[in-house]
């Protein structure tokens, strides 16, 4: 079994429970309540690099990264900085996170918010729609046969903007005849959790040049953001530099700034 493999399997028998407790009519129902989704895609094809900044507490690879006791707040500074959009990881086994974090964020900034989580299926999707989020991830290399356009269409259906995630040139493939408008490369093998940075020099040249290209993974200092940047990246997603950093309105800026 790989780590993709473990993470899966957790994502879906805690998705188990929450779908025994909140009817999927009732997800809708709130879901068509909430404020329409923001649109990403003026800030991330706006000059310059554009940064996702991620409310994580810990990573598969890592462990614990910091204590977020207030990601409202957090997610603030990111936004004060100048992040186009702030990620919320919201698996809860690996990762430390919640839906709440994402409801907290959502109320607690102006800039779009992305539910970062493993989604395999549509309950998924209208839980991120019905919490407030205007980006949901798509990662391709967990999403077979035909469930990568299912998953895509409903994303669009509900007024979101997909994330969709690869990591080989097949996979960017998929994501390409989509019609993906954001494609992000993850620098992360997350069957081995390996990490690559020139992965996203290889694939990201092969991305169209209308799509949003998105550096993932791999990043400590603002030369990491600055090289992306120089290989092509639009948007730069940032989450353990950004959370380990003590300053983390100061450090957006920074990456910001290096890659200008």
């Amino acid at each position: 079994m790989t780590v993709l493999d473990g993470i899966l399997e957790g994502v879906l028998a805690d998705l188990a429970d929450r779908e025994r407790e909140v009817p999927l009519a009732e997800l809708k129902a709130r879901a068509a309540g909430t404020a329409a989704a923001l649109d990403p895609l003026p800030a991330f094809r706006a000059p310059g690099v554009a940064i996702i900044a991620e409310v994580k507490r810990r990573s598969p690879s890592k462990g614990a990264l910091a204590d977020i006791p207030d990601p409202a707040s957090l997610a603030g500074q990111y936004a004060a900085g100048g992040a186009a959009a702030i990620s919320v990881l919201t698996e809860q086994r690996r990762f430390g996170g919640s839906l709440a974090d994402l409801a907290e964020v959502r109320k607690a900034v102006a800039v779009p918010v992305l539910r970062k989580d493993f989604m395999v299926t549509p309950y998924q999707l209208w839980e991120a729609r019905a919490w407030g989020a205007d980006l949901a991830l798509l990662m391709v290399v967990s999403l077979p046969g035909g469930l990568l356009e299912e998953l895509y269409g409903l994303t669009r259906e509900l007024g979101m903007t997909a994330l969709v995630e690869v990591h080989t040139e097949r996979e960017l493939g998929r994501a390409v005849d989509l019609g993906a408008d954001v494609i992000g490369v993850n620098a992360r093998d997350l069957t081995t959790l390996d990490v690559d940075r020139t992965l996203f020099q290889r694939l990201g040249a092969l991305i169209p040049t209308d799509r949003v290209r998105v550096a993932e993974s791999g990043v400590s200092s603002a030369a990491d953001v600055a090289q992306y940047r120089g290989w092509g990246a639009d948007v730069v997603l940032v989450g353990e530099a950004l959370v380990k950093s003590g300053a983390p309105q100061t450090a957006v800026g920074e990456f910001i700034a290096a890659a200008g």
